[in-house]
């Protein structure tokens, strides 16, 4: 019998899409044999094309992508949060991911509303807080009712400067703090004096400067294409930020100087922006909400605009349904652990910087970002594997944000429930990780994947539809 190269010739590449063994005999000849990791569409999933009313799916799909693709996200300036976030009161705590009362908020939130409440001064130490938590005299609301967005526990409190963020296109505003670094910080549930100390000098130095240099730039500074010049240089806007941080204070820098008012505090500002290779994260996350909030209120659309946790919940919404969550226990996070930390120590998947896959970077991006792996495990050709399954799953490609290892092809973009349900293929995400108790910080920083159960009830709502 003739082998296969005397036939087909010695170039010959096959691909193989069933199990792996059963191209043994093909690669025992000599032949390159690639194994695609494919699987039928699951049974029972119907093909959902429009809803009952003949609204078709693909295209309010097409719309909603094309307004996510076409958003412009502009820091234009900052302020204190109970000033300026929609909705926001002298007694009012935002949290990370749907909505939640303290007795079902995980340690990390509680941790990060105590101590909130003490850097208010409406609390002397965390015995008061809970007091005054326990009173009802406090009212809970997830950051994404406001259109803001918060890393980790995403607790913002009344006094708390933020950035804001406009989308040019659309005219939509997104709102998030400023970002306090890695280990022992409020958003990690961190509590202590060095946490509030960190605190009110954000607030009373490193806002005011800041807020004076963007008040200097008439045209803010363009986040979104900062976004996509550093994924160019090996970011991917969720966990690692070093390229876009560095590319922020360029662009900030000049400003920070001419309204500059004392030489040492200016110096601790850029030093603090410096050695904080997180700082642009609180800028990628509003980015992403106000591109996506453009794109909310489509009938039909089966995208998710939006992924958010709270250490306890994981919840979706759509951009047909934008006031609807479809929530499933949050995950738990396989990752690099500091030293002195094990599994044992984690608090379940917490934060609002889901927003960054949603949004067609962060996780989506893994390939632009190789080096991520270093501080989320696994290899770097786990990270590009990642970006090449999301396609899998997302409606479109982000032609403004591209990944030179893959021949710039445009990042996924468009989270469609369908095909999640369709392929059994879940969003990956790459995030830190908190401890579970209050009071303690990060502890380490990893990957997971969403759980199925939101995206499966979102199905049931759409087929409803």
């Amino acid at each position: 019998m003739a082998k296969i190269n005397d036939v087909f010739g010695k170039d010959l590449t096959v691909i193989n899409i069933g199990l792996a063994g059963m191209a043994k005999s093909v690669s025992d000849q000599g032949v390159k044999v690639v194994d695609l990791d494919w699987q039928p569409p699951k049974d029972g999933i119907p093909r959902l094309r429009a809803t009952k009313s003949g609204v078709g799916m693909d295209a309010a799909n097409q719309e909603v992508v094309s307004r996510i693709k076409r958003g412009q996200a502009v820091l234009v300036g900052m302020g204190i949060a109970r000033d300026v976030i929609p909705g926001m009161h002298d007694r009012m705590i935002l949290h990370a991911g749907p909505p939640i009362e303290w007795n079902r908020m995980c340690g990390p939130t509680r941790g990060a509303v105590m101590g909130a409440l003490i850097y208010e001064g409406l609390a002397q130490d965390e015995k008061e807080a809970i007091a005054l938590v326990e009173s009802g005299a406090i009212e809970f609301s997830p950051c994404h009712h406001h259109h803001a967005v918060g890393p980790m526990a995403g607790v913002v409190s009344p006094s708390m400067p933020v950035f804001i963020l406009e989308n040019k296109t659309f005219g939509s505003r997104a709102y998030c703090t400023q970002n306090e670094g890695l280990g022992k910080v409020l958003r990690y549930g961190g509590m202590g004096a060095e946490v509030y100390a960190r605190l009110k000098w954000m607030e009373t130095d490193l806002y005011p400067a800041l807020d004076r240099a963007l008040q200097t730039l008439p045209n803010g500074i363009d986040i979104k294409s900062l976004i996509a010049q550093a994924m160019h240089m090996g970011d991917e806007c969720h966990n690692r930020n070093r390229a876009a941080t560095s590319l922020f204070l360029r662009a900030i820098g000049p400003a920070l100087a001419r309204t500059n008012k004392d030489n040492e505090v200016l110096a601790k500002v850029i030093e603090f922006i410096d050695r904080n290779d997180h700082f642009f994260l609180n800028l990628s996350m509003p980015a992403g909400k106000a591109m996506l909030e453009a794109a909310e209120g489509v009938e039909g659309s089966t995208i998710v605009t939006v992924m958010a946790r709270n250490g306890t919940d994981f919840g979706i919404r759509l951009a047909s349904m934008p006031e609807r969550w479809f929530t499933a226990p949050a995950g738990k996070v396989q990752g690099l652990y500091f030293p002195q930390f094990t599994e044992k120590d984690a608090n379940p998947d917490i934060g609002d910087s889901t927003i960054t896959e949603t949004a067609g970077y962060g996780g989506m991006a893994m390939a632009a970002a190789p080096a991520i792996t270093q501080f989320v495990g696994g290899t770097p050709q786990m990270a590009t594997q990642n970006t090449l399954e999301m396609y899998e799953i997302t409606f479109g490609e982000h032609e403004n944000f591209t990944i030179p290892a893959l021949n710039f092809r445009g990042t996924p973009l468009g989270i469609d429930v369908r095909k999640v349900m369709e392929t059994g293929i879940l969003p990956q995400i790459n995030t830190g990780i908190a401890h579970k108790d209050p009071g303690v910080g990060m502890v380490g920083a990893g990957i997971l994947r969403a759980p199925e159960k939101c995206f499966r009830d979102a199905f049931e709502a759409l087929q409803k539809m």
